[in-house]
């Protein structure tokens, strides 16, 4: 099975999910360093509604730049938007696989798509 992470070696949930993935048997891992590459906003809009989450839940609303931008208050739409352009405020891990999406907080989560 191919599994995709949009990952941030930063991130100590990023790194534990990679992990899991990297141990589980089978398992063809696709790093995306999101990043470097940003995923466009079609593809989020597409992963989000995959995962069953709304953009807002994807969202990370504690970064400056969301707080900048009042993103506690905008629209999904706006939400993506913002994402497509700054994607430090895409919430990580998120790990897409043929079974599903899961944001991996906490990072077990990822074994439901497994």
């Amino acid at each position: 099975m191919k599994a995709t992470i949009w990952h941030n070696p930063r991130c100590s949930k990023s790194r534990e999910a990679l992990a899991i993935l990297e141990t589980t048997p089978g398992i063809d891992v696709e790093i995306v360093e999101y990043l470097k590459t940003p995923p466009s906003r079609a593809d989020l809009a597409a992963a989000y509604a995959r995962a069953g989450i709304t953009p807002r839940d994807g969202l990370r609303k504690g970064e400056d730049i969301a707080k900048d931008l009042g993103l506690a208050k905008a629209t999904d739409d706006a939400i993506l938007d913002a994402m497509a352009q700054h994607p430090i405020l895409i919430e990580r891990p998120l790990v897409l696989t043929e079974k599903g999406v899961r944001l991996g907080r906490p990072p077990e989560k990822i074994r439901e798509i497994l």
